[in-house]
């Protein structure tokens, strides 16, 4: 068994819709690599990427080794995200008591479309005056109604003062009644053993959400970490969540795992601000699906106490990211004279038409191929041959011959869409001032950053050296953590109240193996108009980070470029010198128009703009001025 001092490597896996990232710390050392995402089983894609890592430390495949030398797996997935996103999930039942409504579910159109898709007409209400036995009876009809009507997952949400209490009764009663080692039982879920929120309509949708996650996610987690068992994994899998903290998968809800990977990169970007001294660090976060823009202004995550989850206000906290359908695997098409991009993506499979793995559709990653910014044999760290002629003809069937322009122009035509719906994404989430610093990452942020930038309104730019695998990287800055929150009494009683929510922290670092003794606590309270104020205890068990280096403003010599390419730069094709980021000195720049190229990503420089890289491998694009 490997001792505490061997098992010094930080494991970081971001699972998206099309790649994975893997981002391996030990030390002042880093690796990181890229897979293709495995819809079909994702524990396939997370072994793919560490297996292919493992060759990038070893110089051979050696997963025991990696996997025996590491101190914590932090994972996060958008499994939850997607299955929401294409509704594809259990057949939900809803139980409602204690006066409750279905209209109180269905508030505004997208409410009700939601409820639609995961609910439909599975549907019981109790009457509000039933109690004791005749309430017993009626919820069990009702449960029996429920399942006849293909309902396979249950959830219950009272109303009024008396939920919690309404709740556990009809639990007591249905456990007698439908006891879970029966074969085929129906799992039931009830709401405030979930969330105590005072709201009911937002607790009950909280509670609908998480149901509909669950099963997708608990099998798939539990999977992998039974595999990660079997080859001798050290340390439980950690599941990171869109509180910005890690769990164990048994302590993870699955609702918490929604759209965590952008969470990922907000964290990094936190640190990066921080380290840097930007007081306002806005983040365009490109991967194959979608681009996501959050902002880190005076040190913290832009987050919303009631976050919304498909435009429903939900009981948790979120951060507050824009996610837009555009990124290097969204889908072109032309609709009269004017060039439309997204929100459908070819994702990985069978992915963009340069691929060669069967795709049809006009990509981004087609048109930044065929413009010659991205190097068909050098492209995903020479793991991924692309095909120039493929991109050629999907994008003169898609665009070109439907715009009736040749195929440069229909490129053209689809950057400017592309760079269009990207800086109005930025725009909506702030508005840039002088202070303002775009941090670009994600396999296609840096890309046509300079465009984006200068289109937006933003003159400096900032690419983290693992600007590919960023949102995996931030997810090494969590810890584990757990918080707890009860109404708080209107009277004496506050010292009990801080004793249970005491004991709910040290039970559930008590699960995570950890001693509360070695955690902080934090108490909080706080309060929400007419939803009463509560009060809140957060434990926190700090992890391994990675520390940050590097500065901007020191003397600086002419970069040397590696060769030149011939890109579609300004309109017009042009031979560009290249840089290779890997092979430029620390405190050299260059103006452009240029390319910088890196194994998983590449930037194009524009004119008016120039670049920086500092000692830390992390590069400042600035217009019109040098960095600082």
């Amino acid at each position: 068994m490997a001792s505490a001092s061997d098992c010094s490597k930080l494991i970081n896996i971001d699972n998206g819709g099309t790649l994975t990232d893997v981002c391996v710390i030990d030390g002042d050392r880093t690796w990181r690599t890229k897979t293709l995402t495995t819809p079909h089983d994702l524990s396939q894609c997370l072994f793919d990427g560490l297996v292919k890592v493992s060759r990038e430390i070893y110089g051979k495949e050696d997963l025991i080794e990696l996997l025996r030398t590491t101190h914590s797996i932090r994972y996060s997935t958008t499994q939850g995200t997607n299955a929401l996103v294409e509704r594809k999930g259990p057949r939900l039942g809803l139980l409602l008591c204690g006066g409750l409504a279905h209209a109180a579910f269905a508030a505004d159109p997208r409410a009700a479309e939601l409820l639609a898709a995961l609910v439909g007409d599975r549907c019981e209400t109790l009457a509000e005056e039933l109690h004791d036995e005749a309430l017993d009876a009626a919820a069990i009809r009702a449960i029996n109604t429920l399942s006849a009507g293909g309902s396979n997952r249950v959830v219950v949400v009272c109303a009024g003062p008396e939920r919690v209490a309404m709740e556990a009764r009809i639990k007591r009663v249905l456990l007698r009644t439908f006891p879970p080692h029966l074969l085929g039982a129906l799992p039931v879920l009830y709401s405030t053993e979930l969330d105590l929120d005072p709201n009911d309509g937002r607790r009950g949708w909280t509670a609908l959400l998480n149901a509909f996650l669950h099963p997708s996610m608990e099998r798939f987690l539990y999977r992998a970490e039974h595999k990660l068992r079997d080859h001798k994994t050290q340390n439980p899998l950690l599941i990171f969540r869109n509180d910005g903290y890690s769990a164990r998968v048994a302590r993870t809800v699955a609702v918490k795992t929604y759209s965590s990977g952008p969470r990922g990169g907000m964290e990094g970007a936190k640190a990066l601000a921080a380290h840097y001294g930007f007081p306002r660090l806005l983040t365009m976060d490109v991967g194959g699906t979608t681009t996501d823009v959050g902002l880190v202004e005076a040190g913290a995550v832009h987050s919303r106490r009631r976050g919304r989850i498909e435009g429903v206000e939900t009981s948790i906290e979120l951060c507050d990211v824009l996610s837009v359908g555009v990124g290097g695997s969204s889908i072109f098409r032309v609709s009269g004279t004017d060039v439309q991009v997204g929100p459908d993506s070819v994702g990985s499979t069978p992915g963009p038409a340069c691929f060669g793995l069967g795709g049809t559709q006009a990509t981004m990653t087609d048109a930044f191929l065929v413009a010659g910014l991205l190097d068909p044999k050098s492209y995903f760290g020479g793991g991924l041959a692309l095909d120039l002629q493929r991109a050629v003809r999907v994008i003169d069937t898609n665009v070109a011959r439907q715009l009736g322009v040749g195929i440069d122009e229909a490129v053209l035509a689809m950057e400017r869409a592309w760079v269009a719906k990207a800086a109005d994404a930025l725009q909506s989430v702030a508005t840039p001032d002088g202070e303002t610093v775009l941090a670009a990452f994600g396999g296609a942020g840096p890309l046509a950053a300079c465009a984006i930038a200068d289109r937006a309104g933003i003159s400096r730019v900032v690419i983290p050296k693992l600007a590919a695998v960023f949102s995996a990287f931030g997810i090494g800055f969590s810890d584990i953590g757990h918080e707890f929150s009860l109404p708080l009494p209107e009277r004496d009683g506050i010292p009990d109240l801080r004793r249970r929510l005491l004991e709910q922290t040290r039970r559930a670092m008590y699960a995570e193996g950890v001693d509360l003794r070695d955690c902080s606590v934090e108490e909080s309270v706080h309060g929400e108009g007419t939803d009463g104020a509560v009060m809140t205890l957060r434990a926190v068990k700090p992890l391994p980070h990675a520390q940050l280096s590097g500065g901007f403003g020191g003397r600086r010599s002419e970069a040397m470029a590696s060769r030149r390419r011939a890109v579609l730069c300004g309109g017009r094709r042009s031979s560009l010198p290249l840089y290779r980021a890997q092979e430029l000195r620390p405190g050299s720049g260059a103006a452009g128009p240029a390319v910088i190229e890196e194994d998983f990503y590449t930037c194009r420089v524009d004119a008016g703009w120039q670049f920086d890289i500092n000692d830390a491998g992390d590069i400042l694009l600035c217009r019109g001025e040098r960095g600082r």
